[in-house]
């Protein structure tokens, strides 16, 4: 599914399977490290994806699936502890992927497929609390809980 590389105190490289989905990619690695804080930022090819974007005046997302070759030109998110199970880590990663006609389209990422590569940097803030996320009645996300 992935190797790594740690190339810093908490730190790793990693590269992803082809034809692995980048979500469960992540969290499976996370697992393994038992990462509950971090951040990821990445890059890479994908041909299938599905964003997400909040509809604030209803709260609720809207997922859109597209299916083409994309160029991930950058995925950036953090990891925290799941609202539902604190050893589950909880992935909040937004992307921009460029076309063909070199157009952009992003939002949340839900799930995305690596076509070609995908090339990730994890930092494991292992030296700081596990960072919690609860339920905000107003906006309708899950916001860190300090």
């Amino acid at each position: 599914m992935y190797k790594y590389t740690e190339v810093a105190d908490n730190k790793y490289v990693l590269s992803l399977d082809n034809h692995v989905e980048i979500c469960t990619a992540l969290k499976a690695f996370c697992i393994e490290k038992e990462i509950y804080a971090g951040s990821i930022t990445g890059l890479g090819a994908i041909n299938q994806a599905t964003f997400r974007f909040l509809d604030p005046a209803i709260k609720q997302y809207v997922d859109k699936t597209f299916e083409e070759q994309m160029e991930i030109t950058n995925l950036t998110g953090n990891i925290s502890q799941s609202p539902d199970n604190p050893v589950d880590p909880y992935l909040h990663i937004h992307i921009t992927a460029s076309r063909r006609d070199y157009s952009c389209i992003g939002g949340h990422l839900l799930s995305a497929r690596v076509n070609g590569a995908c090339e990730l940097l994890v930092e494991d803030f292992a030296d700081s609390h596990a960072i919690g996320r609860r339920f905000d009645e107003e906006t309708g996300l899950n916001l860190y809980q300090f």
